[in-house]
């Protein structure tokens, strides 16, 4: 398979940074919310197969969703939509940004392809301000929620949780969600605590109250406070907009990519078990990954991918005329690259040809 070719932007179109030199030692993370997933791809992990598993916790989509779904492609690729929850209630409460009103939203959205070979996989994020048609949802309380049109596709998780955003997205794209992985903001600063702190460099100051985030230009090393400050971030970079926060997502996986390859987890069994045992912590899956023995099985599988075959881009979307903090999708581009991913192959440039990005490009990248 080719390199799909790098996403275009308004402004330029240099791609964004990475390292394709790097072989990843053991598992690497597809994105920053699938993190823990790379963990345990690592060796060794069955003797505390008991521990962990009784972490993790599962949600049936299957038997939620039923048989009304995309058939599954039988060509050897998967997706998986990732998210990262922004729930304000627990131990979230203290990280700031919204109401503590017993709901959560996703924060972060990812649908991850993995080709088939399983030495490639695409990632496209999903703005959470994308304005999309909802289908019909069990609500999380429980009942049944009508559909809605034009509603901002992160209301879907708000409304019915994980089996409502898996509907939503696979009505959105036409491609069946094979499994379903979220991790939520505490456990996404433990993560990156156990990991020593992520380095990036940034070649602008960011400065946003809304994220708790002040970062001056220059390299940084960030604890985990501050690694969920930088992807939660959106008021100090770019337009303001929810696509110049995907930029820096995009930028800090690479940034995670690199750190998870330079601490050696693989010669460090205590590391390695504590960043496991945080990681299946703070994970919810779909039932078919709901075992340490299945997600590693995963994970393993995922072992082949390397930076230069991680294809990272934006769901292709312009601003709503109507309303600037939203976006609308780019209905022809966007079936450019749901048409490619289930065909399993490159999404084309003319996929990601002058849509709206957020205009925060190279603002952070790896050292």
């Amino acid at each position: 398979m080719e390199p799909m070719p790098a996403e275009s932007t308004r402004r330029t179109d240099r791609p964004p940074a990475g390292d394709g030199r790097r072989r990843w030692r053991g598992m690497r993370a597809v994105a920053w919310t699938a993190a823990a997933v790379v963990v345990l791809g690592g060796a060794g992990l069955g003797y505390v197969y008991v521990t962990l598993n009784g972490n993790l916790r599962s949600v049936d989509i299957d038997r939620i969703l039923g048989s009304d779904r995309p058939e599954r492609t039988g060509d050897g690729s998967e997706n998986i939509l990732v998210l990262g929850s922004d729930t304000r209630s627990g131990g979230n409460r203290e990280l700031g940004g919204g109401t503590d009103d017993g709901t959560a939203r996703s924060d972060t959205a990812m649908i991850v392809h993995v080709h088939e070979g399983r030495d490639e996989a695409t990632v496209v994020s999903v703005p959470r301000d994308t304005l999309v048609d909802r289908p019909a949802c069990t609500g999380t309380r429980g009942g049944t929620r009508p559909a809605a049109r034009g509603v901002m596709f992160n209301s879907a998780y708000t409304t019915g949780g994980a089996a409502c955003a898996v509907k939503t997205v696979e009505s959105m794209t036409g491609l069946r969600m094979d499994h379903y992985l979220e991790v939520d903001f505490s456990g996404f600063r433990e993560l990156v605590d156990e990991l020593g702190g992520v380095e990036i460099t940034t070649t602008e100051d960011i400065d946003d109250p809304d994220s708790h985030l002040r970062l001056a230009a220059g390299t940084h090393r960030l604890d985990g406070a501050r690694a969920l400050g930088l992807v939660r971030t959106r008021h100090g970079v770019g337009d303001g907009s929810d696509l110049g926060r995907i930029r820096l997502q995009q930028a800090f996986v690479r940034a995670l990519v690199r750190q998870v390859g330079d601490i050696g987890l693989l010669t460090d069994p205590k590391k390695l078990y504590d960043i496991a045992e945080t990681a299946t912590r703070a994970l919810t899956t779909d039932s078919g990954l709901g075992s340490v023995n299945s997600l590693t099985a995963f994970a393993s599988g995922l072992r082949d991918i390397d930076p230069a075959g991680l294809h990272l881009l934006t769901m292709p979307v312009r601003y709503d005329p109507a309303d600037p903090n939203r976006v609308v999708p780019e209905t022809e581009k966007a079936r450019l690259v749901w048409d490619a991913l289930r065909n399993d192959e490159p999404v084309p440039g003319a996929a990601t040809d002058r849509t709206a990005t957020g205009e925060a490009e190279d603002v952070v990248s790896t050292p």
